[in-house]
């Protein structure tokens, strides 16, 4: 098979030629889009799954339609170590740029009012916003130091120029559960408020399946002001066609067998659909693509993926921190086919022979880098998809 005509695309958010299993998630959110504009009552949006079912992908095709609409959108991706006023003020420029309001120099100055304030007034240059904004900062408006009532301003002034225009503006928010507890607090007041007043604005949130546990633990209201959707992996029809569809654009097909075998092997995540799509096409000496084919090819996806996905994730791990994630894979039974390999707590401390309160610190810092996610009190597991499979294959 031609390399050079190989038609997947296994990089991280990166779309694949084939958005399948997501149709459902794409036409409600034309509904929201248009039920916005028309001033109708919409919760903001929340897309949650493990790492590789393709949410940030999602993400970025929901921006797409919004875009394609005359929205203003957005985009910001939240981290552990970093507030939220400096990426949100980029990604709120952006949007207001998109809008392309004949006189937008009031809103300007509020979003490089609500950055500044970060900085303080005593900062030094190096540390001020630098944002491309002519328009001097508007005193008094999104700059009282209090996230909440600062953010609450921001949106509220998006929302009315928006509003101006028969438009909707939208902030699309990427590893949402790594916003800090101030940070969470005041998105959701602010969605909140402008869901209240009606204005045509909405954030669109993506993250691991814990996300509306942290949602829920900011504000009890949060259950009501989200719309939840859970992004999963792909049903064998919906994985079928995710490596049908694009070969068929290069004229080459996949046996009955071939399809099995794949499914089989990547279990259905689009991640690793993409992934063995890839080096399959590239080992198979001719179309229609075998079972054969598949079993040949699978050893070389696995080690491309043992890099660049598992071991990635696995490098970021301390010493200590390692010896926990090893010792959750062995906690999980054998013949379990639970794809995140979920445990207690209780049982990863008898493995190591310790106390439980002992490895809180590690647990913690796995829990902070996304390598691992609390699903219930107790329980443990990890965020991407058998993780556990690939460190019992490791020796040492």
């Amino acid at each position: 098979m031609d390399p050079v005509r190989n038609p997947y695309a296994p990089g991280a958010g990166q779309r694949p030629p084939e958005l399948a299993g997501r149709d459902e998630q794409l036409a409600a959110f034309d509904v929201v889009l248009e039920r916005v504009v028309r001033g109708r009552p919409e919760r903001s949006l929340v897309l949650t799954g493990l790492r590789g079912v393709g949410k940030t992908v999602l993400l970025n095709a929901l921006r797409g339609q919004a875009v394609r609409r005359g929205w203003g959108t957005g985009k910001l991706e939240a981290r552990p170590d970093q507030s939220l006023r400096r990426p949100l003020s980029s990604a709120v420029h952006q949007a207001v740029r998109e809008l392309g309001h004949p006189e937008p120099d009031h809103v300007l100055g509020v979003v490089r009012s609500f950055a500044e304030r970060q900085a303080g007034p005593d900062a030094k240059l190096r540390e001020r916003w630098s944002p491309g904004i002519d328009v001097p900062a508007v005193r008094g408006r999104a700059d009282s130091g209090d996230v909440e009532i600062d953010l609450v301003e921001l949106m509220t002034d998006v929302g009315g120029l928006a509003a101006d225009l028969g438009k909707g503006a939208a902030v699309f928010l990427d590893e949402m559960q790594d916003l800090g507890p101030d940070d969470v607090s005041a998105l959701c007041a602010a969605c909140h408020e402008v869901s209240q007043t009606g204005l045509p604005v909405i954030v669109v949130g993506a993250g691991l399946p814990h996300l509306p546990a942290v949602l829920s633990a900011s504000k009890s209201y949060s259950e009501r002001l989200f719309s939840y959707q859970r992004i999963d992996r792909l049903s064998r029809a919906e994985a079928d066609r995710a490596l049908s569809a694009p070969a068929a654009e290069e004229d080459a097909t996949y046996d009955e067998d071939a399809l099995a075998a794949m499914y089989a092997a990547t279990g259905g995540y689009p991640y690793f659909i993409q992934a063995y799509g890839k080096t399959v096409w590239d080992l198979a000496p001719r179309s229609p693509i075998t079972r054969s084919d598949v079993a040949v090819a699978a050893p070389e996806a696995e080690a491309e993926l043992a890099v660049g996905f598992f071991g990635s994730r696995y490098e970021r791990a301390t010493p200590g921190e390692r010896d926990y994630l090893r010792a959750m894979a062995d906690a999980a039974p054998p013949d379990s086919e639970d794809p995140v390999g979920s445990v207690a707590t209780a049982d990863v401390a008898g493995v190591l022979g310790k106390k439980p309160q002992s490895l809180s610190p590690a647990r913690d810092s796995l829990l902070k880098k996304g390598l691992i996610y609390s699903g219930e009190r107790g329980r443990i597991a990890f965020t991407v998809p058998h993780f556990g499979r690939y460190l019992r294959g490791q020796a040492g």
